[in-house]
This record gives C-alpha cells, structure tokens and sequence, in this order.
C-alpha cells in the first residue's frame, strides 16, 4: 500500500512540474521584456540606442517612442524574418495611462511612428543573429533618407 501512495504521489509531482515546464514556454503567460527605442529626437535623425539585443525564446515588448518633429520609420527586413510576432499596438497617453488604439497581428516589417506618438511591438526572437539593415527610410526637403543622415542601426539576437 505504501508503494502505491508513493506511486501516486509520485505521478503528482511529475505531472505538476511537467505543467509547470510547459507554462514556461506559453507567451501568454510570459511577462515581456521591455525594450524601448526612441526614433529620433529633435533635430537629430538617430535610433537610441543604435543596437539592440534579444535573447532568442523570449517574449519582448519593443516600445518604439518618438519625441521628435518628424514622423520616423523601424525598418529591418532580415528581422521580420528572425521574430515571431504576437502582436503590435499603437498606443497613447490619456490622462497619464497608456491607451491602445489599435492593434496588428501578422508579419511586420516596418513600423511608422508619428511626432509624440508610440506602439508597442511585441515579438519572440525565434532565429539567432545579426543584422545591419535597421533603417529609416523618410526623405527630408532635400530628398536624403533620414538612414542617410545617421538613423541606422544594428539588431542583434543570441
């Protein structure tokens, strides 16, 4: 009898933390890691910080903030390729609260951000590597890109 009590018991236990091991690897219960880039700043056409790191496996939310009088772009096509993305979300500041306004599912490649505005990008690193194709791509009056004028970058996944 002993030996079936601790057979049980035993099951139990494998069962709770193979559930707790599965759990680990469920996004939804994941709590993200923040990671903000700010896309330019007044007079200055620059991603901050200009390279940026993840981990592959885990849930990141990638809060691209623009404080700057000019609409930016987060291009990098080779990272669209090496993310899983869950969701994106434009957000705004209401009465001291982040709202969301809208929400997208699917592959993304660029995101533009308008002056004062920011979203949300929440992703999983799903490919390790490097890329050195984050770019702004809006022209100014003279018909430079803004990555012409520096705003380029480096994205980096272990």
């Amino acid at each position: 009898m002993a030996s079936l009590r601790f057979a049980l018991g035993a099951a139990v236990v494998l069962g709770i933390a193979s559930g707790a091991a599965l759990a680990a690897g469920d996004l939804s219960r994941q709590t993200p890691i923040e990671v903000t880039v700010d896309l330019g700043s007044p007079g200055k056409h620059e991603f901050a910080p200009k390279q940026l790191k993840f981990e592959t496996g885990k849930l990141y939310k990638l809060i691209l903030r623009n404080s700057s009088n000019d609409p930016h772009y987060f291009t990098s096509h080779a990272f669209s390729q090496m993310v899983f993305t869950r969701k994106v979300q434009v957000t705004q500041q209401q009465n001291g609260k982040t709202v969301t306004l809208a929400e997208f599912k699917g592959a993304i490649r660029e995101i533009e951000v308008y002056p004062g505005q920011s979203a949300e990008w929440w992703l999983v690193p799903i490919a390790a590597g490097r890329v050195n194709d984050l770019r702004c791509d809006i022209k100014t009056s003279d018909g430079k890109t803004h990555a012409e004028l520096g705003m380029t970058g480096e994205i980096v996944i272990e």
